[in-house]
Formats: structure tokens, C-alpha cells, sequence
């Protein structure tokens, strides 16, 4: 496998998806499109590759650098191998569905390639699941986002779950209040991204402000956000404080004993985001499983949606044990085979006579075989 030409070596960031991986993250995909569907959202399915433009219009512009490109040999444009797919929602309900009425649900499931992979998440390539909610302004519309998220995945059996809130035109909104200069707020937001004290401290200006205690103001949801009840933020600040202790409350109406943090100044990976922000994460598992909040489409219509990563989830998912498999040997009648498949048999049918059906179903990874018309387990 070390040999550079070796038909099974990948490119980094790719790997095959084997059984019972494979199965199990299918699974968890339709099981999370039911959960949206039963609140209303409907699936939509864009293509793999699009035209470039498209893909890097409104939120798709931070993903420029992830973005595989490729010469289309019809139209001799350039074209885009998707790195998320949100940016292929925006489009088509900027387009093909402009005229359904709003608030629009839509959910969607399917592969991304990116470039690179991070640290924490090394994959090129791996499987997003999400909903977008289009044209609503209410703060219910990113009450009801949030917790979908969460319920979606305790569904799934994922416990401890995490969800860490954040908004990120917060810190400009209080930048602006006190006066700094682009260039200043670039380096307060450069400073609280890196939760570097000694170098918010250092830039002129800042400790006379509420900035100075944006770091000590993030934890708990509820003690962050008297925290920041009790700062002078300015008015554009102060109603988006007030607007996140409100979607607090909300939350908690729905999901009481969810685990809610607070990061007032977390900026990096919401680049895009234009309100509230959230990402989820579950104890012990390495990376996010899914972010998500407000953003304006490319036709300029507010939404609240999110994105989970499959690849994460799996990693949070209990082991579920294999469905049992029953072996048939090669002279099984037919009608038998198609009853015991209806009764919910998965079955593995021998293509020739077998000397020991028995030893025959251990090799094939069975747990019962069929005999004499009947079904006996292994032992």
C-alpha cells in the first residue's frame, strides 16, 4: 500500500467507505431526512458540479479556496466540484423556486470535495445533511433551526450534545459604537478568534470599551448572556444581545436540559453568517458535527439554516449491532426465499452446493441458516 502506483492507494483526504461503515451512514442520512420532512422540509437534490459563478455567489464566496475547478468541455466555462451545498440552495430558490411562497423548508443530503481538509477535520471529501429555512425574519425561525438540529441528532441516539451560539456582527456592531477603524476591528476580531488577551489588550483604545471583557463574557449560555446584559454595547449591540437572550429562552422552552454556550466574539468559520450563529458538538468526539445561522441569499432574501458533517456524526453514533443474516442454501425454494425477505430477513443465498450449509453460512458472515425448513441460529 506504501507503493506510489498501488491500485488501492488514495489521494489524502479520501478513503473508500466499507461494510458496515457504508450501510450505517446511508442509514443515519435517511433517518435525518425523516426527521426533517416530519417538520415540513422538503428535499431537494443539486448536482455534484456547477458553474462556478454559482457556487461562489452570497455564501459560497468563503469557500472559494476549497473549490476544485474544471473546464467544461460543452459551454467551455469554468465549472465547480461543490465544497457545501448551501450556496446550491441559495440558487435555487433565487431561481427555480423564486415564486413559492415563503417561509420556504427545504432539506438536502449529499457529498462535498474540498481542496484541503483541517486538522480537526482532515477529509476532503464526506457527506453533508441540512435544512435552509428562506424568508423569515422571526426570531422563532432560528429557535425552530437550532432545535432541529439538536433533536435531529438526539434521534440518532447521539447524547451530550453541545451547542456553542454566537454572533458574529456582534464585535463589528461594537466596534463601530466605540469608533475604531476598520483596521482596528480587524485586529480585535483577529485577537478574540485566537482568545489572545495580551493582544486585545495591546491595541490602543480597546480596554476603555467592552471589548476587553468579550473573552471572559463567553461560557455557560446563561451566565454569558446576563454578562453581556450588563454591558454598554451600543444600540445595534445591546438589541442583538437582547435578541440572543431571547432565543435563549426560546430554546429552552423546547429543549430544557440542552447543554447552550456562549462565544460573544467567535468570528472564524461564520464569515458569512449576518445575525445569530451556532455550532454543535457531543462530548467526546473529535470536531464539529454540524454549524449553522442567519445569512442573506445572493437575491438578497434572509435565511436560517444548517449543515451537519456526517463524517463527525458517525464518530458520535452508538455501535448499533449488524442485522442478522440468513443464509439459504442453493436449493431453497424461491416462494421460501421471497416470504422470509418480506418477514425482514436479510439473506445471503449460496450460488452452488455447499458440503456443510452450516460452515458455509459462518464463512459468509451469516447468523442463521436455513434448514429444513427452518431458520437455526449459529453457534
Amino acid at each position: 500500500m506504501n507503493q506510489p502506483h498501488h491500485k488501492g492507494l488514495l489521494p489524502a483526504g479520501l478513503q473508500d467507505g466499507l461494510p458496515p461503515d457504508a450501510l450505517a451512514e446511508a442509514g443515519a442520512i435517511e433517518r435525518l431526512l425523516t426527521h426533517f420532512a416530519a417538520f415540513g422540509y422538503e428535499r431537494v437534490k443539486p448536482p455534484m458540479v456547477e458553474f462556478e459563478e454559482s457556487l461562489l455567489a452570497g455564501p459560497g464566496a468563503a469557500l472559494s479556496p476549497q473549490l476544485f475547478r474544471l473546464m467544461d468541455p460543452i459551454s467551455q466555462r469554468m465549472m465547480g466540484v461543490r465544497a457545501d451545498i448551501t450556496p446550491q440552495i441559495a440558487r435555487i430558490v433565487a431561481t427555480r423556486l423564486n415564486a413559492a411562497p415563503r417561509p420556504l423548508r427545504l432539506c438536502y443530503a449529499g457529498q462535498v470535495l474540498r481542496v484541503r481538509g483541517s486538522q480537526l477535520r482532515p477529509e476532503r471529501q464526506f457527506a453533508q445533511a441540512g435544512v435552509e429555512l428562506i424568508g423569515a425574519t422571526a426570531l422563532a425561525a432560528d429557535a425552530e433551526v437550532i432545535s432541529l438540529a439538536a433533536e435531529s441528532l438526539q434521534a440518532l441516539g447521539i447524547e451530550r450534545l453541545s451547542i456553542d451560539l454566537t454572533v458574529p456582527t456582534l464585535v463589528p456592531a461594537v466596534a463601530r459604537h466605540f469608533g475604531f477603524d476598520e483596521a482596528t476591528a480587524a485586529d480585535v476580531r483577529r485577537a478574540l478568534d485566537r482568545k489572545d488577551a495580551g493582544a486585545l489588550q495591546a491595541i490602543a483604545g480597546v480596554g476603555d470599551t467592552p471589548l476587553a471583557d468579550f473573552l471572559a463574557a463567553g461560557g455557560p449560555a446563561t451566565e454569558a448572556v446576563g454578562r453581556l446584559s450588563k454591558m454598554d454595547l451600543g444600540p445595534a449591540g445591546n438589541e442583538m444581545a437582547e435578541a440572543l437572550a431571547d432565543l435563549l429562552g426560546m430554546i429552552r422552552q423546547s429543549l430544557p436540559a440542552l447543554e447552550l454556550t456562549v462565544d460573544p466574539g467567535e468570528y472564524r468559520g461564520f464569515e458569512y453568517q449576518t445575525g445569530i450563529a451556532f455550532a454543535v458538538f457531543a462530548k467526546g468526539v473529535r470536531g464539529e458535527l454540524g454549524r449553522g445561522g442567519r445569512y442573506i441569499i445572493d437575491s438578497g432574501e434572509p435565511a436560517t439554516g444548517f449543515t451537519l458533517y456526517l463524517d463527525s456524526l458517525m464518530r458520535a453514533l452508538p455501535q448499533e449491532p449488524l442485522p442478522p443474516r440468513l443464509f439459504l442454501p442453493e436449493d431453497t425454494d424461491l416462494k421460501d426465499a421471497r416470504r422470509l425477505r418480506a418477514d425482514g430477513w436479510v439473506t445471503v443465498v449460496g450460488l452452488e452446493p455447499a458440503a456443510d450449509a452450516k460452515a458455509e453460512a459462518n464463512r459468509q458472515g451469516c447468523t442463521h441458516v436455513w434448514s429444513s425448513g427452518k431458520i437455526e441460529p449459529l453457534g
